[in-house]
């Protein structure tokens, strides 16, 4: 396995974004560049790593190397990012399904396909750019290619997502996610026929040893990861579950049903090849509740399941 560490930014205005990795036996003999580009956290090319170690900012146990020098069990590596370049966001008219909005906070209903912040292979037509057409100010906590973003749901999901439109806004939101008090109900078709009618999934969440671009079930370097389901129907080789997410582990509900062998349908990297099939999970952030960061009260929204996954229920209850 491999423990990785960050100092960023966000910690410390003063000091540079640094990861650190150890590397396990598993990875010994694997090129420097493919191992950092699947064990980052976030999405980035080969060539942007490969960019890094040429211009000197990676460093094996505390000396630069080449791109493709060999990595040894124990090595210590360190990556030092460089400050990017001033990046612009272009406010863009795209339709936004609003289903709340102050001067504080906007909740929007998020369509499955829509990325949620610019990365590199999605610079335009996400969340954000949205976002800052429509709100023109959005807190700055996150950085310029975050603005207002307090959590994220994945591309290939719906559903509610909040956003706050000043920095106290967003370090209330914030705080009521770390301190798992934020209400988030999804509701997702998986495979095969869940026995419970309720039950509670608490397994630890981490990187996978072997794909680093995926997550699993793992004791190692792992984060507590606890997810609640309930069952609404059963369609035989299906069954449509509420989940509540007790803590928010990036793809959490995805890895934890592949774990109880119920992976979702439509799932293009959990989920399984036959069967039924729908143009990304289907997974939907139907409920979102949180303390308003100015009133101090309690709301909670509610989004409906989108069409085209209606339309599967509705072709199941049929059968």
């Amino acid at each position: 396995m491999i423990e990785e560490q960050t100092s960023g930014a966000g910690e410390n205005p003063e000091s540079a974004d640094i990861r650190e990795w150890v590397v396990d036996p598993v990875h010994a003999k694997e090129r420097i560049d493919k191992y950092i580009t699947e064990s980052w956290e976030e999405d980035i090319s080969r060539s942007q790593v490969q960019l890094w170690i040429s211009a000197g900012h990676v460093l094996v146990n505390g000396q630069p190397v080449k791109a493709n020098y060999k990595l040894a069990a124990g090595d210590h590596l360190e990556v030092t990012v460089p400050e990017p370049a001033a990046v612009e966001i272009v406010p863009e008219d795209i339709p936004l399904n609003v289903a709340f909005e102050d001067k504080d906070v906007i909740v929007v209903n998020k369509p499955r396909g829509m990325v949620v912040h610019p990365a590199p292979g999605h610079a335009s037509g996400t969340l954000v750019n949205a976002l800052m057409y429509h709100c023109k100010d959005l807190s700055g906590i996150n950085g310029e290619l975050r603005p207002g973003i307090v959590h994220r749901i994945d591309k290939d999901t719906s559903g509610l997502i909040m956003a706050a439109k000043n920095d106290m806004a967003h370090a209330s939101l914030a705080a009521q996610l770390k301190d798992h008090s934020v209400t988030r109900r999804y509701y997702a078709l998986v495979h095969g026929n869940v026995s419970h009618d309720q039950g509670t999934i608490d397994a630890p969440i981490g990187r996978d040893p072997i794909d680093r671009k995926m997550y699993t079930v793992t004791e190692k370097n792992s984060k507590h990861a606890v997810t609640h389901f309930t069952v609404k129907e059963r369609f035989g080789d299906y069954t449509l579950l509420e989940l509540q997410l007790e803590t928010g582990r990036t793809h959490q509900i995805r890895v934890h049903m592949k774990f109880i062998g119920h992976p979702l349908v439509g799932d293009p990297v959990y989920g399984r090849s036959k069967g039924i099939k729908m143009n990304g999970q289907a997974l939907h952030a139907g409920v979102l509740g949180f303390i308003h960061p100015a009133s101090g009260e309690y709301m909670e929204f509610s989004a409906p399941i989108p069409g085209d996954m209606e339309d599967l229920l509705t072709s199941l209850r049929s059968r």
